[in-house]
């Protein structure tokens, strides 16, 4: 499996098995088989409410003995309503108990976005706190702690902005491993994937595929779509590949951690075939070609209903 290093101590599989969108009941089965054909990642959240499941079936898998923790690489993720410090040792160790471990290799806070204490998500602007009154940095604090008691070996952020991301390296004692963020060809982030680099600092490209199995909720009307864009099935063809393997092999070969979500068994192969192909350099620049700057999950969920938050004050764009 390649990897990729972390700040020195830590090897991320560098393409995981995502569980958001995982339904009840379909996702122990997914994690089942995705260890078992190779998969040693696996990227989770509170938030997804599928944890336990998600625990069940990596002690499941451990208990026959085909894998052990060690060899495993298990990223979870503090939701907004734990942001205050002195929640966010109880809000890691309901993840460890969920997921039937004793330690985290990577703990993410998961939107710089602050709820009040038990609020899953807001009803109206009364259920937030604007991040004057819960600084990031305190947080962070709370979690270099649990990196300190070995509840997680390591920590990083999601959904950060290269503005926030670079505030909280100049605050923090531990800086941050990781950022998760939103990454394809339509949402390239050449600036940050820079900054990163020269900071250390790995990326995980979460929806690498283009979330098209998104709740419809979530999504905008008429959205683009990308495993049917004409230049991904041409690269595609070229390589007698899959869309998704080529979109997973570009994100690969810019050396970001990949993510993709799926519960049939067959496309978790398909997946991590994508490994092996490698992206030649007219691939990657008909790729480059197709950036647009645009999210599918751009935050407005968290805008609307006397919300103090904004997509310019999320985004810092």
């Amino acid at each position: 499996m390649l990897t990729f290093s972390l700040d020195g101590t830590g090897k991320p599989p560098a393409l995981g098995l995502g569980t958001w969108k995982a339904a009840p009941g379909a996702v122990q089965d997914a994690v089942k088989d995705a260890l078992a054909i190779g998969y040693r990642h696996i990227d989770c959240a509170p938030i997804y409410q599928n944890e336990p499941e998600v625990g069940g079936a990596i002690a499941e898998v451990i208990a026959t003995g085909r894998v052990s923790r060690g060899y495993l690489w298990i990223t979870s993720k503090l939701w907004n309503d734990a942001h205050a410090p002195d929640r966010v040792r109880a809000a890691l160790k309901k993840t460890l108990a969920d997921l039937r471990v004793d330690y985290l290799d990577l703990y993410l806070v998961h939107w710089p976005v602050a709820f009040k204490p038990g609020v899953l998500f807001p009803r109206s602007g009364a259920d937030y706190v604007p991040l004057e009154d819960m600084p990031i940095i305190d947080t962070w604090r709370a979690m270099e702690e649990c990196v300190a008691d070995g509840l997680t070996r390591h920590i990083g952020v999601c959904n950060f902005s290269v503005a926030k991301l670079d505030a909280l390296c100049r605050q923090a004692t531990i800086p941050p491993a990781m950022n998760q963020i939103e990454l394809h060809p339509y949402l390239q982030q050449e600036p940050m994937l820079a900054f990163c680099r020269d900071k250390g600092i790995l990326v995980t490209a979460y929806s690498p595929l283009g979330s098209g199995d998104r709740p419809a909720a979530l999504k905008k009307k008429d959205e683009p779509t990308l495993l049917d864009h004409p230049v991904i099935q041409k690269v595609a063809a070229r390589h007698r590949a899959t869309p998704a393997q080529v979109l997973l092999a570009w994100g690969l070969g810019r050396r970001t951690v990949v993510i993709p979500k799926s519960v049939h068994p067959e496309r978790l192969r398909q997946n991590l075939a994508a490994i092996n192909l490698v992206l030649d350099a007219e691939d990657m620049a008909d790729i480059a070609a197709l950036d647009r700057g645009y999210r599918f999950v751009d935050g407005s969920f968290f805008t609307g209903g006397g919300s103090p938050y904004s997509l310019a004050q999320l985004w810092d764009e």
